[in-house]
């Protein structure tokens, strides 16, 4: 009776072990073990082992697993038998219960919670352990390798995913949930995982506003255009902006300016031209290996559509950035009304997330507010035209070179909880 007893506590222990490695081995956290080992932790680095052998190793906690479990289920049945044949009469059924209780609660249930709350300190602890059991239990292990690829050829799997970038988003959202990345951090992250998504026609700056100078322009005009703008570099065409011939940069242009130069010829670099559809992620490592600051985007006719620079390339990692030129301008002002004043050149994806419309931008011919009210009037609407667009009401406050500058935004019509607008 009490060798019965002692055989039950032997594997309710195993069990417990062997349920708290299978639940820290899935939880275990890949890259933060490997920068323990970076760092030069020894028990890090032979913990990282398993990662190589972690099929093997589940297979041997499945079976450590369930034959320490059936052990203790047949010890426990010679237990009743004897106490039956001593007369204890429902105490024996009495044991099952209380040892199938044992087994779930304190083999199964708390050591698995046990073991994903610290998994990586779980598995350096015991890697000798678990180690000693995977030699233990080979023989075994190397028949269910050689039945698991007899059952991978009768049932053909597809080739095995890869991670896609809505789900890293989603793990930033965990982490950022969780306390490992603060707001700033979880939002650069999401648009370095988006930044390959933008096109060049997504952040350009339309033809109508690009400022360039002719090539022969007195030098006196220049000066004052530099000085007008406050840009560093400009575009240089001959005859007509569809054919931009190159870049003069600000520093450039003043140091022959003082020593008295009549032309800026001299100092026109070449120009980087983009198509609309070009990645933006293509056109940063090209002006990177052209050391060019700016590109000209061109359509399919070889006219120009508008210009690129390094900044508007950045900014789509890191936000806007303002300098001491800049005029700050928000995109979207709340109003003491509750409406909210959104700049026209705000893009459709800002916009449809601000104010959480379940819509993918990417279905509309336009890239930008100002355009989508185009497209839905058929026409450059006028000042006060109001358009409806899902529950919203936009109101047309002032339009600039037949485009719509600012935007009155009433959201109307009922909305389920947490769809309201975002309030940066």
């Amino acid at each position: 009776m009490a060798l019965c007893v002692v055989l039950i506590a032997i594997c309710v222990i195993l069990s417990a072990f062997f349920s708290a490695s299978e639940s820290a081995l899935a939880s275990l956290n890949h890259i933060r073990l490997k920068n323990m080992a970076g760092e030069g932790n020894k028990r890090a680095r032979r913990a990282m082992w398993f990662e190589q052998h972690i099929d093997s190793m589940v297979t041997t906690i499945l079976i450590g697993n369930t034959l320490v479990n059936v052990i203790a289920a047949t010890v426990s049945v010679f237990f009743w038998l004897e106490a039956v044949a001593l007369n204890w009469g429902a105490i024996g059924a009495i044991s099952a219960a209380v040892m199938f209780a044992i087994v779930i609660i304190f083999g199964e249930v708390i050591p698995k919670a046990l073991g994903k709350k610290r998994p990586e300190k779980f598995v350096m602890i015991f890697a000798p352990v678990l180690r000693f059991f995977y030699y233990l239990f080979y023989p075994l292990n190397f028949v269910m390798k050689l039945l698991k690829k007899l059952i991978d050829k009768m049932f053909k799997e597809k080739a095995e995913q890869t991670i896609t970038d809505d789900e890293l988003i989603t793990i930033v959202d965990e982490a950022q949930t969780e306390g490992g990345l603060d707001e700033y951090e979880g939002k650069l992250i999401r648009s370095a995982i988006e930044f390959d998504d933008l096109t060049v026609v997504d952040i350009l700056t339309p033809r109508v506003e690009v400022e360039a100078v002719e090539q022969g322009t007195p030098m006196e005009e220049v000066l004052g255009v530099y000085r007008e703008t406050g840009y560093t570099r400009l575009p240089v065409y001959k005859e007509t902006i569809d054919n931009v011939v190159g870049v003069i940069n600000e520093k450039d242009f003043l140091n022959i300016y003082l020593d008295g130069a009549s032309s800026f010829d001299p100092i026109i670099t070449p120009v980087v031209c983009a198509t609309p559809r070009m990645k933006i992620s293509v056109l940063l490592r090209r002006l990177q290996k052209e050391k060019s600051h700016l590109a000209v985007v061109v359509d399919e006719f070889g006219g120009t559509m508008g210009v690129v620079t390094m900044e508007d390339i950045i900014e789509e990692l890191v936000g806007e950035i303002w300098d001491e030129h800049d005029e700050v301008v928000e995109n979207f002002v709340k109003k003491e009304d509750g409406k909210y004043n959104v700049q026209g050149e705000v893009t459709l994806a800002d916009f449809f997330s601000f104010f959480r419309i379940k819509k993918d931008a990417a279905e509309y011919d336009s890239v930008t507010l100002s355009g989508l009210i185009a497209q839905l009037a058929g026409k450059v609407p006028a000042v006060g035209e109001e358009i409806q667009f899902e529950n919203l009401t936009l109101k047309v406050l002032s339009v600039e070179y037949y485009k719509v500058t600012e935007v009155e935004v009433t959201v109307g019509g009922e909305q389920a909880e947490g769809e309201t607008p975002k309030e940066e």
